[in-house]
């Protein structure tokens, strides 16, 4: 009667652990998903080369609004008049940063879904990997009262423990591969975006 308990509780436990690699998979595919919707957002894109045009463009107002103060300091300067006070504080990286949704009444950025799948991929992998442990625990504990009919079931278990923790190994350095180049893709795009430097 104890064992056969055993072996459904065994059952039921593996059955969750199920469970959690289902969702930990879906997770992962939601996370691609978010990343393919982001690489197809053109808001990301425009909103980007209008930053690098913001602040190349409030660059060049800046030096001309420079030569023009010195010009007039050196008029006054010439004729004995006081110095022009100094003009206030602004740059044109602040222009930039407002402009990309930097400044205070700028938009937020996006990747929300990106960070919602994300977090939803933790929850998961942090799930699975306590149901792994339970699995595992709960063969080894069994493992000196059961006969051999429940050996083979043990080793079953931890066979399939094994098997889900290299595939969580696996979707661990994929999901990680897939960051790594949206990252880059990003990084190659803004630069093909930015004016050159004459």
């Amino acid at each position: 009667m104890a064992s056969s308990a055993a072996a459904r509780r065994r059952q039921e436990m593996a059955a969750e652990g199920q469970r959690h690699l289902e969702e930990t998979i879906a997770a992962a595919f939601q996370i691609l998903s978010s990343m393919n919707d982001e690489l197809c957002n053109p808001t990301l894109w425009s909103s980007s080369s209008s930053a690098a045009a913001a602040a190349a463009g409030g660059a060049g107002g800046l030096q001309h609004h420079g030569n023009n103060h010195h010009h007039h300091h050196q008029h006054h300067h010439h004729h004995g008049g006081l110095p022009p006070p100094p003009p206030p504080l602004h740059s044109a990286d602040s222009d930039a940063a407002d402009a990309a949704g930097g400044g205070p009444g700028g938009a937020p950025g996006s990747g929300g879904s990106l960070d919602e799948a994300r977090h939803r991929y933790k929850v998961a992998m942090a799930a699975l990997r306590t149901s792994i442990a339970a699995v595992s625990s709960c063969a080894q504990e069994m493992g000196s009262t059961e006969h051999k009919a429940d050996q083979a079931e043990i080793e079953r278990l931890e066979e399939h423990a094994s098997a889900l923790r290299k595939e969580i190994e696996s979707k661990n350095k994929h999901v990680k591969l897939l960051i790594d180049q949206l990252h880059d893709l990003i990084s190659d795009i803004s630069m093909w975006q930015s004016p050159c430097s004459v």
